[in-house]
């Protein structure tokens, strides 16, 4: 039963993330595209916070070699991801630069997910009194802008309301089988989360050094704009951080 348990509160975070996906599409391609780089900005900035607060356990566990080889081979994800689309667009017709950007954004934070269910399911294992409940709550929050963030690129590609909400939904897909795979092993799958956390923060990093904020700041009219995106999602989300932290 409790297995059970587990692996419902993974599909409902899941489905949280499509959650973030609907203001989108109630805004609308145009009022999207003519607000991009403040909403670029609020992606980039999301995943800015996102990464630092993956990074923060591992590195006070003080598990300072996994995490960093980890987020290496995360950067060298993302840069050999960039790539591979680069070449397919030699061989074959251009996929175009919101859908190249749906398809990484994608990538990302569908690997970011597994490491979030891993968290899940070794909580609801702890014995920590309602310490899984608040992990489920906490990652379920967190997973709304996620989902934002995937589909503001959507949206800008051209991709249907459905299509943003269950992209989003699916970038989450890994947590109910990370959830699971964690409660039945999680001594064992504990000692891969700083590896694993490591890796998603790196890819996320690299994704807003190497594409978000440069098309952000490309217009130099809209620069405040995108600054300011940027800024109030890294404090939005750590004053999130902090109120879930103080409610634990």
């Amino acid at each position: 039963m409790a297995l059970f348990e587990v692996f419902v509160v993974g599909v409902v975070t899941a489905l949280a993330t499509g959650l973030g996906a609907l203001p989108v599409g109630w805004i609308g391609v145009e009022r999207v595209r003519r607000h991009q780089p403040l909403l670029l900005g609020i992606t980039a900035g999301v995943m800015v916070a996102a990464s630092i607060g993956l990074l923060v356990e591992p590195l006070d566990q003080a598990k300072y070699l996994p995490v960093t080889i980890g987020f290496v081979l995360g950067v060298a994800f993302l840069l050999g991801a960039q790539r591979a689309l680069r070449d397919r667009e030699e061989r074959h017709e251009p996929i175009g630069k919101h859908a190249k950007r749906s398809i990484l954004v994608f990538a990302v934070l569908f690997v970011h997910s597994l490491p979030e269910g891993f968290a899940l399911g070794s909580a609801w294992a702890a014995t920590a009194a309602n310490l899984g409940l608040f992990v489920f709550i906490a990652i379920s929050i967190q997973n709304i802008p996620e989902g934002t963030a995937t589909a503001i690129p959507m949206a800008q590609a051209g991709y249907s309301k459905s299509r943003q909400f269950w992209a989003a939904v699916g970038t989450s897909v890994p947590q109910p089988i990370g959830a699971v795979a964690a409660y039945l092993l999680v001594e064992q799958i504990h000692t891969l989360l700083p590896w694993s956390l490591g890796f998603a923060a790196g890819a996320m990093l690299a994704l807003v050094a190497a594409d978000l904020l440069p098309e952000a700041l490309a217009e130099p009219g809209r620069r405040t704009g995108a600054l300011v995106g940027t800024g109030a999602a890294i404090v939005g989300m750590a004053l999130l951080g902090l109120i879930l932290t103080g409610s634990a």
